[in-house]
């Protein structure tokens, strides 16, 4: 049985998780092998199999661990009782920070989700709906109250939040001007402010 830490405490999983994604980052999927990625963690091919069974496990989990962190954010705050346009607009500014926070995480998948077998695809295809869908309900929810308007559909509205969200990583540096709250800030501004009535 393969070792479950190396000698500084840190789980052979988030071992191959950093190597794979650093290795992701700097030379695309594609042109990373696995020999390459198991050296850079430490282990043994043994190891990665079993953990992940294959490459493809790793660049699912890759961006399946974001979506899971996001997920428990949104679902936090939709669950919130307080206005919806607050719930919105906390919701809408959190999706940018953790995405900035792990953007490489986002930029190896939307650059290399097309690697993902059929199964691995259909599930973060569902992952991601399912969060749109809760995003979307407190769009909806505001309309239905007259918090905001109905003049642009509810599903328009997420998709231009989620379009600005998902370029982050081909535009947003690290050493640039805004910190991540502060692009976070002004997105989600943009948000309600389109939304008012």
């Amino acid at each position: 049985m393969p070792r479950t830490t190396d000698g500084d405490g840190t789980p052979v999983p988030q071992r191959l998780l950093a190597a794979a994604t650093r290795l992701f980052a700097e030379q695309g999927y594609d042109r990373t092998s696995v020999q390459e990625i198991v050296e850079a963690a430490g282990v043994t091919k043994g190891a990665l199999y079993h953990y992940f069974g294959s490459k493809d496990d790793l660049l699912h989990e890759v961006y399946a661990r974001v979506l899971r962190l996001q997920q428990e954010r949104l679902d936090a705050f939709a669950d919130a009782d307080a206005p919806v346009e607050e719930r919105l607009r906390r919701a809408a500014a959190d999706v940018v920070v953790t995405t900035i926070d792990n953007l490489d995480d986002a930029s190896i998948f939307f650059r290399s989700m097309h690697h993902l077998g059929p199964e691995k695809l259909k599930q973060v295809r569902s992952e991601r709906r399912r969060y749109h869908e809760r995003f979307r309900a407190l769009v909806e929810e505001g309309q239905k109250k007259g918090v905001f308007s109905t003049a642009t559909p509810a599903d328009l509205v997420v998709d231009y939040h989620f379009g600005s969200v998902h370029h982050l990583s081909t535009w947003y540096r690290p050493d640039g001007p805004l910190a991540p709250q502060q692009v976070a800030d002004h997105l989600a501004d943009l948000l309600l402010r389109a939304l008012r009535p």
